[in-house]
């Protein structure tokens, strides 16, 4: 099965610290159904700490989408026409590169970008 989804930091910082929610979740996936982004795995890096080893492992189960120039010019147009964060610019625009569903539980800032398709797999 290819890629349908763009995983964002919350659900699987969610699934690390023990929520169900995302787990059960992230446990329905199909291998290779979903990806990280470069920006994913160092938000959640950031967070793992003394557990460092364990989290880079899990993060080794998906493959990560690389930031080329045309990503960077891309996220910089969808920073200034929707004035998101550049950290979710940067998300966005690999979705939208890839026809990716973007699934986080944040969408502060998201649901402005138009032809990015977002879901939210789970409420807390």
């Amino acid at each position: 099965m290819s890629a349908k989804f763009l995983l964002d930091s919350t659900i699987l910082i969610d699934h690390l610290n023990g929520i169900s929610a995302a787990t059960t979740w992230l446990s329905k996936l199909e291998p290779d159904e979903a990806l990280v982004s470069v920006i994913t795995r160092a938000e959640v890096l950031v967070r793992a700490n003394e557990k460092w080893e364990e989290v880079n492992a899990f993060l080794d189960d998906y493959n990560c989408l690389a930031i080329g120039i045309d990503d960077a010019d891309m996220a910089a147009g969808l920073r200034n026409k929707y004035h998101v964060k550049l950290p979710d610019a940067f998300q966005a625009a690999l979705a939208l590169r890839e026809a990716l569903t973007l699934v986080t539980r944040d969408v502060h800032g998201f649901e402005k970008i138009s032809d990015l398709e977002v879901k939210i797999p789970y409420y807390l």
